[in-house]
């Protein structure tokens, strides 16, 4: 309850005030330069305190792979992101961003420098980020490490608490065994999965210096550690498991247990939320709630229901229903301040991808809640146990976990629901906002609403290519679409201020609209800008 409140604490305090239009004042490497050796480090500086769009800083090499090194680093009004030396180092150079400002506009631009000699083309920038095939083995590696959990959790709480003495534990070490080569699987598939999904390239277009990347990364060293704590598990669990081993092993066991089950929340979602501790206590939690769970269920239903003597069952079956009420309780405990942390408000919950997907789960459990609810009541009848019945709701449960699993695998690849809907509220879905250079000045324009008709607004500010406010002598900017015949239109600025300007442009049809700006900024000084700006 206390990480739940901490919780809908955050959720309740206030945004913070904001106010200004942010333009790029410096950049290292600088815009066009040519340098002798690849830098390491890009530093964008802008004229006030800015907010970097998760995911929306890209650097990208010669051959179109991204090479950040590591998450941005955000201070006041200065950008820093580490990049690494790609393969082929020598070419051109993107470096693509999307901020916002502190009066909440989106400013996105770009600028291109290279090492040793341009390119005869620049990189370009995916808009999705990663390739299908690289999303979905991202979720199967995911899904089978769950699986694995579950395997190697709940058997060996049988093993080690309610197992038969007489009946063999081979068919419980193999499950937990089984369980653990899938979670060393998983992990090791994971680390080379997560080169192009950082990089942007193909799944096998995997290079010595992305993997590198990957395993001197927090993911990686935190992974590399989950495969450490593995090791010792193997080594030591056996003798645990088969009765062996003493108290002082039992607890050590658990301990590395519990700290292999936290690695997956550190390498999630739960850094980035509101409350990192509530979040990664929550996620560990959560894991390890649904492994006892489930785990347990499958060991029943795939040995202790058809191997073990009914009477011995009848012993068993009323403390694992007890062990499962408290594993369901914290999981729907948890399950609920994770939720809380990562949704923020109703309205999340039921318009965002992340949010759907917790419903699904929702869902799901319900589902599962209801099968082991009929289970229990089987157990707990005066009458003797109908063990076929009570395996076929074992195995329905089993089979609808294996499917909530698999919405966990997607769900923790999603972006959050907070996170969502806080980019789509400050990108505008219906506004335009871009950044356009010229060798005289730098012009922010941005457009609002961008919908059909009259009604949009548009307000434009220059810039010296230092950053300073530049006066303007006369603005012209006119509106075509060349698809469908329709000639350039000029649509009236008014000048507000001498770099701010102010006017309505009108969109009569849909399509990919041309914007030209002319800015004249002395009595011989004036260049011209142009972008295409989508209307639907």
């Amino acid at each position: 309850m206390g990480l739940l409140l901490a919780g809908l604490g955050v959720l309740a305090a206030p945004a913070t005030p904001a106010a200004a239009h942010a333009v790029l004042v410096t950049a290292d490497p600088v815009p066009g330069s040519v340098l002798g050796t690849s830098p390491r480090v890009v530093v964008l500086t802008f004229t006030e305190p800015v907010r970097l769009i998760d995911g929306r800083l890209q650097i990208l090499a010669p051959d179109g792979k991204r090479i950040n090194d590591g998450e941005p680093r955000v201070d006041g009004a200065t950008i820093t992101a580490g990049i690494r030396i790609p393969d082929q180092p020598l070419g051109t150079y993107l470096v693509s961003y999307r901020i916002i400002s502190a009066d909440g506009h989106p400013v996105g631009g770009g600028y291109t420098y290279s090492v040793g000699a341009p390119s005869a083309t620049v990189p370009q920038v995916d808009p999705d980020g990663q390739r299908t095939s690289v999303t979905a083995a991202v979720a199967a590696t995911t899904f089978v490490g769950y699986l694995g959990v579950v395997l190697a959790v709940g058997p060996a709480l049988l093993l080690v608490a309610l197992w038969p003495p007489r009946l063999p534990r081979r068919p419980g070490l193999r499950l937990v065994r089984t369980g653990l080569t899938l979670i060393a699987v998983a992990t090791v598939a994971g680390l080379w999965v997560r080169a192009p999904y950082i990089s942007g390239s193909a799944l096998f277009d995997v290079s010595t210096a992305d993997l590198a990347a990957v395993l001197t990364s927090g993911y990686g060293l935190t992974v590399l550690a989950r495969l450490g704590i593995l090791a010792v598990l193997a080594a030591l669990l056996t003798p645990a498991l088969t009765g062996g081993g003493g108290t002082v092993r039992r607890v050590a066991l658990l301990a590395l247990a519990v700290t292999g089950l936290a690695t997956w929340p550190l390498t999630g979602h739960a850094l980035a939320a509101p409350v990192p501790a509530a979040s990664v206590v929550a996620d560990t939690i959560h894991i390890a709630a649904v492994a006892v769970w489930l785990g347990g269920l499958v060991a029943l239903g795939g040995v202790l229901l058809r191997r073990a003597h009914p009477r011995l069952m009848g012993r068993i079956l009323p403390v694992w229903s007890a062990w499962a009420t408290v594993a369901v309780c914290w999981l729907l405990l948890a399950g609920v301040v994770q939720a809380v942390l990562e949704t923020g408000t109703v309205s999340a919950l039921l318009t965002t991808r992340y949010g759907r997907l917790i419903l699904l789960k929702v869902g799901l459990v319900a589902g599962l809640l209801i099968a082991a609810g009929y289970a229990r009541r089987l157990v707990r009848r005066p009458d003797p146990i109908d063990h076929r019945r009570l395996t076929g709701v074992v195995a329905i449960e089993v089979a609808v976990a294996v499917t909530a699993l698999a919405a966990s695998a997607v769900l923790v690849q999603t972006t959050p629901a907070r996170t969502a809907v806080a980019e789509a509220q400050a990108l505008g879905q219906d506004s335009f906002a871009q950044t356009l250079t010229s060798s005289l000045y730098t012009l922010q324009f941005d457009i609002y609403p961008v919908q059909l008709g009259e009604h949009n607004t548009v307000h434009a500010y220059v810039y010296t290519p230092q950053g300073a406010p530049l006066d303007v002598e006369e603005w012209t900017m006119t509106t075509a679409l060349p698809a469908q015949g329709v000639e350039p239109v000029s649509t009236p600025l008014l000048g507000l201020q001498g770099n701010h300007a102010v006017g309505a442009v009108a969109f009569p049809v849909p399509g990919d609209w041309q914007v030209r700006f002319t800015i004249r900024i002395s009595d011989i000084d004036q260049a011209t800008v142009t972008t295409t700006v989508p209307v639907r």
